[in-house]
């Protein structure tokens, strides 16, 4: 049954309601074009013509500025149901023209829905479609004088192409000067690729050019594969007035050709067949285009989202880095490391100073001026401010890196310039997470040290330098490394890792200062990589927002048309 056939056209057509191309990749004005088409012809011709095979048919006049539609329009129906004229463009609304008996398919809303209709005289308002009721008209047919195909207005042009494919039939006007030219030959090797009924009218032809022209047009169109269109020519005429119609004799053989269309219903039929065949069997080359230029997109999509990743890597790597080169034992966190142990040569006799140095750090923690809690706080700033330049130089770069593609400029310059400006720089919550998240992490390191100082073989020693006192030695056992330093700083930053390390030794172990080190650090950088996996999460919802076009979905749907196709009725 064809209704098995309408299901799956109409699934197809769901399938195309998704922003299929969202992004500039490739030519995508013309994918985004290809579909638009799809669409159209699906809801103006194949959805309604398959759901009433035997409506009316629908011949729609095309053709180039000045070639004579509107004029050939009137002379068919035998009044004037146009406005031609020599100023351009002259069709500014399209006008279908259909006998009473015939009207109500048409001003229903089945062929072209997305045109409101009007009545009435004059020539329309533009992106309507005018109705025209006439007796001249027989039964069966309608005629629509569609704009130029070459309008010099973009709206006619589209509209001209809409209208085109919305025919069972097309009547394509041109002239003995135009006949020859690109823009006509583009639209008829489409309806050759589709196997839409054509008829052509040869306009305005000189009377000493009228064989070579029509010798010629025909083999033009031989050549092009429409051998067997059918081909009427109207001679050059003086008309006795402007826009008068053309004679009847002239016309009546493109007249008693559509007459005998509507009057018998199996030629009729068979047009209606022909086209609609055509239609559904394009589907099968046009589909998979689509679904191909929609397989770019998702892989350029994809691109869009390793571009951001990779920044962020980066920038975890970045801060790996940081923690390992020395740079956060410079500054004010060497002078409040100072403050905490006191001055003098660190290096000197480093083994027989750990008792002083616990006697110091157990002072200090048991009430006298609290230079930990300056060291404390140092460290904390100097790392929050680490996290931050790592947030904000992934950001930049991610940033970077979409604006050196088309699709990533296209997604940003969409987002809007303030938008894109938040997104090259880190949150506005970012530091307040970042301070958050050091706090956390030194609570960590605590409860490390408080874990591990519960032994038996360490808590006395642990006791005596205290938790706070162990745990900031562990905090800067972490930043140990001082490959980012340099002069004075490598001296005095390593004194602070082999001083520190020392210590936590003579509480620990060895072995057991290198796990919690390890450890410490891994928790680090597992807060710091979950700030920056939320960061970077302001790119990927850019992305995810797009939707990726489903390709595949897009593909059973064609396929579903065309093996249902055989249901076509015959």
């Amino acid at each position: 049954m064809a209704d098995e056939l309408l299901a799956a056209l109409r699934s197809l057509r769901s399938q195309l309601d998704h922003d299929l191309f969202p992004l500039a990749i490739g030519d995508v004005a013309a994918d985004r074009r290809a579909l638009k088409e799809l669409r159209g012809q699906l809801d103006d011709y194949l959805l309604p013509r398959l759901a009433a095979i035997d409506a009316p048919l629908l011949a729609v006049v095309g053709g180039s500025t000045g070639a004579g539609k509107s004029t050939l329009v009137n002379s068919l129906v035998g009044t004037d149901v146009t406005v031609p004229g020599v100023l351009r463009p002259t069709t500014l609304a399209p006008t279908l023209v259909a006998n009473p008996e015939d009207v109500s398919w048409f001003t229903a809303t089945h062929v072209l829905p997305g045109l409101p209709r009007v009545t009435g005289v004059g020539s329309g308002e533009p992106g309507t479609l005018k109705i025209v009721e006439t007796a001249s008209l027989p039964e069966g047919l309608a005629l629509l004088d569609a704009p130029d195909i070459d309008s010099v207005v973009i709206a006619n042009r589209e509209l001209a192409a809409q209208l085109l494919a919305a025919a069972d039939l097309w009547l394509f006007v041109t002239t003995a000067s135009r006949y020859a030219d690109e823009v006509p030959w583009g639209f008829l090797r489409i309806a050759r690729e589709r196997s839409t009924a054509l008829g052509i009218i040869l306009q305005r032809v000189p009377a000493e050019a009228l064989d070579p022209v029509t010798k010629d047009l025909r083999r033009l169109l031989g050549a092009n594969g429409l051998g067997g269109t059918p081909l009427f020519v109207i001679p050059e005429l003086i008309l006795p007035e402007e826009n008068a119609r053309l004679p009847e004799t002239v016309v009546r053989p493109v007249k008693e050709w559509l007459a005998d269309l509507s009057a018998d219903a199996k030629a009729r039929g068979e047009v209606v067949r022909q086209t609609l065949a055509g239609a559904l069997d394009s589907l099968s080359v046009r589909v998979p285009v689509l679904a191909d230029a929609a397989d770019r997109q998702r892989l350029g999509i994809g691109e869009l989202r390793g571009m951001a990743e990779r920044s962020y890597d980066v920038g975890m790597s970045g801060f790996d880095e940081g923690m390992r080169d020395g740079s956060l034992l410079r500054g004010e966190v060497l002078a409040r490391w100072q403050d905490f142990i006191g001055t003098g040569d660190l290096m000197r006799s480093l083994e027989t100073r750990v008792g002083w140095l616990r006697d110091r750090i157990v002072a200090v923690i048991t009430g006298r001026p609290a230079p930990d809690r300056q060291l404390r706080t140092a460290l904390e700033s100097g790392v929050e401010s680490l996290i931050r330049a790592t947030a904000d130089g992934a950001a930049e770069r991610a940033v970077e890196s979409w604006l050196a593609t088309p699709s990533g400029r296209d997604l940003l310059e969409r987002a809007g310039v303030a938008t894109a400006g938040r997104l090259g720089r880190s949150s506005q919550g970012l530091a307040g997470q970042a301070a958050t998240a050091v706090r956390d992490w030194q609570g960590y390191v605590l409860d490390l040290v408080r874990s591990e100082g519960a032994g038996k073989r360490s808590s006395a020693r642990a006791a005596s330098f205290g938790v706070n006192g162990l745990g900031l030695l562990l905090m800067l056992a972490v930043f140990a490394s001082t490959g980012g330093l340099t002069g004075i700083e490598i001296g005095i930053a390593g004194g602070t890792s082999v001083l520190s390390q020392k210590l936590l030794e003579a509480v620990f172990g060895d072995q057991a200062v290198r796990t919690l080190t390890d450890r410490a650090r891994a928790d680090l950088r597992a807060r710091v990589r979950s700030l920056l996996d939320g960061e970077e999460v302001r790119f990927t919802a850019l992305l995810e927002g797009l939707g990726a076009p489903d390709s595949g979905a897009l593909r059973v749907a064609a396929r579903a048309v065309q093996e249902r196709k055989r249901e076509l009725p015959a």
